[in-house]
């Protein structure tokens, strides 16, 4: 432990000695983070040079895409540099800049799939008056404020913890994380913990409530409406739904891993865990959209393979 001061660096006690298989875990990683840098770049790319699909839903996907490049940077490169290294420690200012960039993520993520969401509620709910309810006046403000707030948000946030006095400088995890920062504080922490509270509480919660009233409304529409109107809401909000109880499931694992004892769960399960929201969504959502979705598909192909 040490005394009670703004503390210079942090250091990981997640990590531990495996000897030469960190060159094996390494390799997977950049594997992992190139296919993610692809894959994403690839489809911005896609809906960027084709007019046809600057159409509202891919304009929420490719705000959708260019947030996962944003949000694995921000971890993957840490990663990579932290498991060739035999001190697992970061400076106490980059240790906060990820903490800003990777909360500022999750929060965009969740609030662009809320978007897309309402998108396909307007859409199937009101298919003939779409183009007047979504302008592109609109999708500039939805996509503008989605990125905004968290920013905003999470800058509030990392300013607090960077003002805390600290008795300790071990956080317990494989990257920085706000929670954990926060428990090594000396100093009164009322002010982190009500401004925390509520700030996950409006960007869960928040985004929550319209997801579940836009897919209520979806539902009902369904079971009365065509046999198309059921066709056309399960092409477009199937791979919406898996990308979003995708990335609920690892957040959820992420947030209960932080608020109880884990200690009884193996070590490498944990890490696992604690990865999977950060690392499996950003080349899940790729996979899902760009092999369910036709129009992207087709043009992905003709990008790639020239034309068939």
């Amino acid at each position: 432990m040490v005394n009670s001061t703004q503390v210079s660096y942090f250091t990981f006690g997640a990590y531990f000695n495996i000897g030469l298989f960190k060159y094996l875990f390494f390799m997977i990683i950049m594997c992992f983070y190139a296919v993610i840098i692809c894959t994403n770049l690839l489809l911005i790319v896609v809906i960027c040079m084709n007019r046809s699909l600057h159409e509202p839903m891919y304009l929420f996907l490719c705000s959708l895409f260019v947030n996962e490049l944003y949000g694995s940077t921000g971890l993957f490169p840490f990663l990579l540099v932290q498991i060739l290294s035999d001190i697992h420690t970061v400076s106490a200012p980059f240790c906060f800049l990820q903490i800003y960039c990777l909360n500022a993520y999750a929060a965009i993520q969740f609030i662009n799939l809320s978007i897309v969401s309402y998108d396909r509620y307007l859409a199937i709910c009101y298919p003939l008056q779409y183009n007047t309810r979504m302008t592109y006046d609109k999708v500039a403000m939805l996509i503008t404020l989605t990125w905004l707030f968290p920013f905003f948000a999470m800058a509030v946030l990392v300013f607090l913890s960077s003002s805390l006095q600290l008795c300790g400088n071990i956080i317990n995890k494989v990257y920085c994380n706000n929670y954990y920062v926060v428990k090594l504080a000396c100093s009164d922490t009322t002010v982190n913990n009500i401004y925390g509270l509520f700030i996950t509480c409006l960007l869960i919660f928040g985004p929550l409530i319209l997801i579940l009233y836009t897919y209520f409304k979806i539902f009902k529409v369904c079971f009365s409406g065509s046999k198309q109107t059921r066709q056309k809401a399960v092409s477009t909000c199937t791979p919406h739904l898996a990308s979003l109880l995708n990335f609920s499931f690892g957040g959820f694992f992420e947030i209960v891993q932080s608020r109880f004892d884990m200690s009884s769960v193996p070590m490498m399960l944990r890490i696992f865990l604690s990865l999977y929201f950060l690392t499996c969504q950003p080349i899940f959502n790729p996979l899902m959209f760009g092999l369910q979705m036709t129009k992207i598909r087709s043009l992905c192909k003709t990008l790639v393979f020239g034309k068939m």
